[in-house]
């Protein structure tokens, strides 16, 4: 309440904001008929007062000046979507965790590679000259000349089951200068296939599935957190967005302030002229407009501040022009009205999209795997193994020639042969080498093949084969681990959903709050006006003070920038809503492809 409120009706001087001059009382000498002169002190009251209406001239005020700011050389007009988009395009922590999605994607595909089948090939050629000491050796000089080409292709892999797979293909040509061969060159071939087939142990899950499954988790992990990571970078472009319209705002009525001062300032040096205020008047609105002066440098101060900092989060680089360029946020028209979603229907939202949640609940089933692996490694190794092979040979067959093992004996059948014949006996019969190979082994690489395919030469093999530990305690203590490990894991979500209900809660408060602030702030601003324009005008009709126009003056500057400040808090308010209930993305229409 002012002091002069109880005045108003009052002597028209009081209330121009002047002193009105005391008139000297006469002296007895004066009120007795003996004389009509004013004394000397009467005089002296008379001079002072006078001096009061009338004093020396106030220079005037002295205009205010913006100088420019600091580096600026242009302007650019921003959106809001225009500072999302380059924030999202230049933010270092957004550029990383792309490039960690994108790990992430090639570990899974790294993953499915184990169950690649691997093809492979060994093939070479050896010749090998072996010293025989023995008739046997079936080397009449002593050394054995032996040659062989030999290629062969295989193909192996693993199965989903946690089996695994090896087939290959031998094909060979031998040569040697052995005198028991029947067939030189020869032709062997063999197919050769290899299964093992867990039974226990890895039946249902082994290290190559949970490899699998831990890569694609951590591909929603890292999905988790990048969106996340939107969604903060978001929030905070949007808050720095409406900080630097506030202070634009700001500025504008920080000098607008100087502007209504300057006026009345002007108003009030020309009644000091007519003689209608004091000049102590004019000193007053000087010291409002040299106030206001003070907030105009002020704002521009922490208007520069506010467009740095959301230089700061747009720009790659300090070589980037727009350092130079004075950033003008676009003025959008928000919904101070608009119709907030319950708390309900709030808290479900954000604990259905939360990337924190989602993040929890990921890294709880990757516990889960962790758990599962730990069991099966606990149990006893049970393999089932076959093996099958076919197997084939050919060669040219060599013409008939002296037996080697009855070799030494020859004389001695000649002479018996000779004997029988001059006793009349028939003689012994040849003993030829080499004319007893059957038909199916004569030929060359393609009769081998055929005796491959006949099936004729086959080799089968099952077996099972068992490792059972006596305690395992390792793998016992890895399962205790992981179960303990996955109870911590679920208490940390329970206090991130405790988190997120607070979160919500002081949002969605915020957000209304503010809403209810900027409806208040506006009609408090609609008021201010009302009241400064209604004190001018008994100002001007002199029934009000300078004092009151300043205080009503001030009173309207502050109404209009508790409104700035209260629209810019709406604004940052419904961003971090946005950001409470995880709808920032959907809400700004952010791709992130």
């Amino acid at each position: 309440m002012n002091l002069f409120s109880n005045h108003r009706g009052a002597d028209p001087l009081i209330r121009a904001g002047r002193p009105r001059p005391a008139v000297p009382k006469p002296t007895r000498a004066s009120a007795a008929g003996q004389g009509s002169r004013p004394t000397a002190c009467a005089l002296l009251f008379l001079a002072a007062s006078a001096f009061a209406q009338n004093g020396p001239a106030v220079p005037p005020v002295k205009p205010l000046e913006v100088p420019p700011r600091i580096g600026v050389l242009g302007d650019a007009n921003l959106g809001i979507n225009e500072v999302i988009e380059r924030v999202l395009a230049n933010d270092r922590d957004l550029a990383v965790s792309r490039i960690l999605l994108e790990e992430a994607r090639y570990n899974v595909t790294g993953a499915k590679g184990y169950y690649d089948p691997r093809a492979g090939l060994n093939t070479y050629r050896q010749r090998s000259v072996t010293p025989i000491a023995s008739l046997i050796g079936g080397a009449a000089d002593g050394k054995l000349s032996q040659e062989q080409y030999l290629a062969d292709p295989q193909l192996s892999g693993a199965s989903y089951f946690g089996g695994t797979y090896k087939l290959d293909f031998s094909s060979a040509r031998t040569s040697s200068d052995s005198t028991f061969l029947s067939l030189n060159p020869q032709f062997p071939t063999s197919l050769n296939l290899s299964l093992t087939q867990p039974l226990w142990r890895g039946l249902l899950y082994d290290d190559n599935r949970h490899r699998l499954q831990v890569a694609k988790g951590n591909v929603r992990l890292t999905d988790a957190q990048f969106r996340q990571r939107v969604i903060e970078i978001v929030t905070q472009a949007v808050e720095a967005y409406w900080e630097l319209d506030f202070a634009y705002r700001s500025l504008e009525v920080q000098i607008e302030a100087v502007r209504l001062a300057e006026q009345q300032d002007a108003s009030n040096r020309r009644q000091v002229e007519q003689g209608l205020l004091a000049p102590i008047d004019v000193v007053a609105t000087q010291t409002q407009v040299a106030t206001f002066q003070q907030n105009v440098f002020t704002a521009q101060q922490v208007l520069t501040s506010a467009e740095n900092a959301l230089k700061v989060l747009m720009l790659p680089d300090r070589t980037d022009l727009m350092w130079g360029m004075a950033l003008i946020p676009q003025r959008a028209e928000q919904s101070e009205t608009g119709l907030l979603p319950s708390l309900d229907e709030s808290i479900k939202t954000a604990l259905a999209m939360r990337p924190e949640l989602s993040e929890s609940s990921i890294s709880i089933e990757l516990n889960q795997y962790d758990t599962r692996l730990s069991r099966e490694q606990a149990k006893p190794q049970i393999d089932a193994y076959a093996n099958l092979s076919l197997a084939g040979l050919a060669g040219n067959l060599l013409p008939p020639g002296p037996n080697p093992f009855t070799a030494s004996t020859a004389a001695l059948t000649n002479q018996v042969n000779e004997l029988s014949t001059l006793a009349g006996l028939p003689t012994l019969p040849v003993v030829s080498f080499g004319s007893t190979i059957p038909p199916i082994l004569v030929g060359g690489y393609g009769q081998s093949l055929s005796a491959l395919t006949s099936g004729n030469f086959t080799t089968a093999q099952v077996g099972v084969q068992f490792s059972l530990p006596l305690r395992n305690r390792t793998a016992n203590a890895q399962v205790a681990f992981d179960v303990a490990e996955g109870r911590r894991l679920k208490a940390l979500r329970q206090q991130t959903e405790m988190a997120i209900e607070q979160d919500v809660r002081n949002a969605l408060q915020t957000s209304s709050s503010a809403r209810s602030r900027l409806e208040a702030a506006i009609t408090a601003r609609m008021y201010a006006e009302q009241q400064y324009s209604s004190e001018q005008r008994q100002f001007q009709a002199g029934t009000s003070t300078v004092f009151l126009v300043l205080q009503r003056q001030t009173d309207l500057i502050s109404a209009r920038t508790r409104e700035v400040r209260a629209r810019a808090d709406l604004g940052e308010a419904d961003a971090n809503f946005d950001r409470a209930v995880a709808r920032t993305i959907e809400a700004r229409s952010i791709d992130l492809k």
